[in-house]
């Protein structure tokens, strides 16, 4: 037996999330840290590869999870549901990319796709060599340094392990788009890296202990304010 917050519970990995959350909307709103703890890590990585800040990223699973709880009559179940909350996901941490760039004062100017084909240059001191030297920090670092165009997609395929059809749904391109974008990203940061790797690409962005905790505690917390509110209205 697991205890979910302060749930008890049994047996509950064999459920689907169509299940869980049909058991969810019947009232059983403590079911959905079920959902959370399934997709966090997912959620987070592809945050994570948008807006390149832990914080941040945070923030998003939170909003994704709240929102997505507040809408899910509005799940048809013509995708995924894993589909529809990773589309959340990625329109919060679009939006908030979008305001940090409009409230950014740099000297922008517009780089072509040539200019976009190089990862951004870092010239890191020996010391900091040798402390990214672990092959996950390393991966890390790599796919972090990638344009912002083909950051999730490379998240998502090489490291979530997603197909190119849920990529493609998740981020709204076209399957041929993920499949230009994916062989640009791995072409700068070199093939040599994902095969160092290889394995250990899971080990990379984790999402565990304290920090699942923390969004889990977070979104209940905001899930109980908005229904002390609704009360409050009734």
């Amino acid at each position: 037996m697991q205890t979910i917050g302060t749930l008890e519970w049994t047996g509950t990995e064999s459920w689907t999330d169509q299940e869980v959350i049909e058991r969810v909307k019947a009232g059983d709103t403590a079911l959905y840290e079920i959902i959370m703890r399934r997709y966090n890590q997912r959620l987070y990585r592809v945050a994570r590869a948008i807006l390149r800040d832990d914080a941040e990223a945070e923030d998003v699973l939170q909003d994704a999870y709240v929102r997505a709880y507040q809408h899910l009559h509005q799940f048809a179940g013509t995708a995924l549901f894993s589909t529809w909350l990773t589309r959340i996901a990625v329109h919060e941490a679009l939006r908030r990319l979008r305001l940090r760039k409009r409230n950014e004062q740099l000297e922008g100017t517009e780089f072509d796709e040539e200019d976009s084909m190089s990862i951004a240059e870092s010239s890191p001191d020996p010391e900091q060599r040798a402390s990214i030297a672990e092959a996950g920090q390393l991966l890390e670092e790599a796919v972090l340094a990638l344009p912002e165009q083909y950051r999730p997609v490379v998240m998502m395929r090489d490291v979530e392990e997603l197909s190119t059809s849920e990529t493609a749904a998740a981020l709204y391109l076209t399957e041929q788009n993920v499949k230009v974008r994916l062989h640009r990203g791995r072409a700068m940061i070199r093939n040599w890296l994902f095969t160092r790797v290889g394995g250990n690409a899971k080990q990379a962005f984790p999402f565990m202990g304290a920090r699942c905790d923390r969004v889990v505690l977070g979104v209940f917390a905001r899930l109980n304010e908005i229904n002390t509110s609704s009360c409050n209205l009734a």
